[in-house]
């Protein structure tokens, strides 16, 4: 009788051993997993914040361009100086802004209302076609459609990139490890009310 209820015991804690071990390494698995896929969410991230930057760097040259052909319009200038000033205040929040939607969207909207001015520069300057002759400004024009196309495309990738991790620490039961171990939903870029379009900045 205790020889059957010895074997019996070393079978269920040999049972329960074997269903810790799988357990563990599933949360291995899905933990490694999750840190891989936040790794690129922040890749995608960061390639966005590139194109942003590469933007902002090209506003001074363009802007001061301009001004020889058009230095009235004092008034788009500096709406695009003020806005090129708040955009540039969002960039040192790093990848903090992945965990806080607030910090996102203000990040989100101070890119919004630097395009917005830049595009609102863009449309003032087809009243001089005489900028039409100038290869520095044909030059930036040129660098700027290019750079609010990628802005665009490194959006959509980190959308997509987003989206995927977001559903896979939803998921039953990777949503318990996610929650156990911090790994937090990201935020999306979103079309917004006023949002930023690409210049078009043919003339």
């Amino acid at each position: 009788m205790n020889r059957r209820f010895l074997i019996g015991c070393l079978v269920f804690i040999g049972v329960i051993v074997v269903v810790a071990i799988l357990l563990y390494s599933y949360g291995v698995g899905v933990y490694n997993k999750m840190v891989s896929m936040d790794e690129g969410v922040k890749e995608k991230w960061s390639q966005v914040e590139n194109q942003y930057q590469r933007r902002y760097d090209l506003i001074p040259n363009l802007v001061e361009t301009v001004k020889g052909y058009a230095e009235h319009e004092k008034e788009t200038f500096l709406q695009v100086t003020e806005a090129r000033s708040q955009a540039g205040g969002t960039f040192n929040i790093s990848e903090q802004v992945l965990n806080d939607p607030a910090m996102f969207q203000k990040f989100q909207q101070a890119q919004n209302t630097l395009g917005g001015a830049l595009q609102r520069l863009l449309v003032v300057m087809e009243r001089y076609p005489e900028l039409k002759a100038n290869q520095n400004f044909l030059a930036l024009q040129d660098q700027l459609e290019g750079t609010e196309n990628r802005i665009a495309v490194e959006r959509q990738r980190f959308n997509e990139t987003a989206r995927v991790y977001n559903t896979y620490i939803k998921q039953f039961p990777k949503v318990i490890l996610a929650n156990m171990f911090g790994f937090n939903e990201k935020p999306y870029f979103t079309a917004i009310e006023d949002a930023e379009t690409a210049p078009k900045v043919e003339f």
